[in-house]
């Protein structure tokens, strides 16, 4: 599979989970949110990783500070250009590795 195969996955799997897909590889500048999804009063920034084997470690483990701060800043500017207000937040991850999806709900905070 590739990138967009592993981003189609991820986002059938907020689908049966009753989450509406509102933005697919959303852009601000050179930073980029893989997903945001909608259900109710929770919108979830996703980020998609993969790999096809583990020898550079886990996907998941590929999401560091650098990554974690361009996508809470592409998510502030996505909240603040949407006028978005009394939304719950979160950052998840789903990472692929030989092609098997695992989801990290809440993987990281912000500030």
């Amino acid at each position: 599979m590739r990138g967009h195969e592993y981003e189609k996955t991820a986002e059938k799997f907020f689908i049966t989970q009753g989450f509406e897909i509102v933005e697919r590889n959303w852009r601000t500048g050179h930073k980029e949110i893989d997903l945001i999804a909608r259900k109710r009063n929770l919108i979830v920034f996703v980020e998609v990783k993969s790999a096809e084997t583990r020898k550079f470690g886990h996907p998941a483990e590929r999401v560091d500070k650098r990554k974690i701060k361009n996508l809470a800043e592409a998510a502030e500017i996505y909240i603040q250009t949407n006028g978005i207000v009394g939304c719950d937040l979160r950052f998840d991850v789903v990472a692929f590795v030989d092609g098997k999806p695992e989801h990290y709900p809440d993987a990281f905070g912000v500030e």
